[in-house]
This record gives C-alpha cells, structure tokens and sequence, in this order.
C-alpha cells in the first residue's frame, strides 16, 4: 500500500523519543522534571526487590504491594552500543549516541544513554550519575561519567 503525501509528512513530523504518560506513570517524569529517578520496590515481606522499569507489580514474587522510592543516581555501566544511524525523528540529529544498559546502585539495570563521554573511554564497571536530558517534551533521565 502506497503512502499519502498527508502520511509521509505526518510520520516526519512524529517523534519517536517522547514516553507516553499515564496516571500510573506520572509520579516518575513528575521526578524526573525535579531532577529525581525514581525506581520501584517491593514492600512484600521477604521480598524488597527494587526494579524498573516501573511496573504496578514486583516481578520477582509478583506481589502489587510495591510503591515508589527515590534512586540514589549512581549506576555502573553494564553494556553500550555506539548508534551510527537511526531514521527515526528526531535520533537521525543525534547520531552518533551511545545506547546503554547502565546498572543501578540499588540493583536493577535500566536502558538508557550514556552523555558527555567519548564511547573510546567507556568501559565496563565504569562509575556513572545520573542526569537529564531537558528537551521538547518531559526531562528523561541519561547517565554520564562520575566526576571525582
């Protein structure tokens, strides 16, 4: 199927880099715009797993009894990709980024990119803090190198 002229223009105009918020949701960009990750856990007893992405329930022994808890910000670097080319609005303008799984202090990993660093000087175990990227749209948290 062909597209429209009108849905050609409509997919250059649509951005792929801006979360869909909800009521369940909202708690963590509302940080995130006061500059705080914010994470989940569990209060189920003999759980106390954290973990995100944020879900209404634990993922290790599927209790809903979790609630939200400020991140203290200090993560590792688990894994990274260098991201040469992406044609989805707007990443083709930030090529080349880095794509990271980062490690958090409290135990999850999350997704993210890592900023302010060249990808030769990442390295596996490397200490990161959090930061946020303020654009059009909500502040999304990324990471960059820990500065002594």
């Amino acid at each position: 199927m062909n597209e429209t002229a009108a849905q050609t223009a409509q997919k250059a105009r649509q951005r792929f880099d801006l979360p869909d918020i909800d009521a369940f949701t909202a708690p963590y960009w509302q940080a995130a715009a006061e500059g705080r990750l914010l994470l989940r856990r569990c209060r189920a007893r003999g759980c106390g797993v954290a973990h995100h992405y944020p879900r209404e329930f634990c993922p290790r022994c599927w209790s809903e009894d979790v609630c939200w808890e400020e991140a203290s910000g200090h993560a590792t670097l688990y894994t990274w990709s260098v991201v040469h080319r992406n044609d989805l609005p707007p990443f083709g303008t930030r090529v080349p980024y880095v794509a990271a799984v980062v490690e958090l202090a409290e135990g999850p990993r999350m997704m993210t990119e890592i900023t302010d660093c060249p990808p030769e000087a990442l390295r596996v175990g490397m200490e990161l803090r959090v930061a946020f990227r303020r654009t059009e749209g909500p502040a999304v948290p990324v990471f960059r190198p820990a500065r002594s």
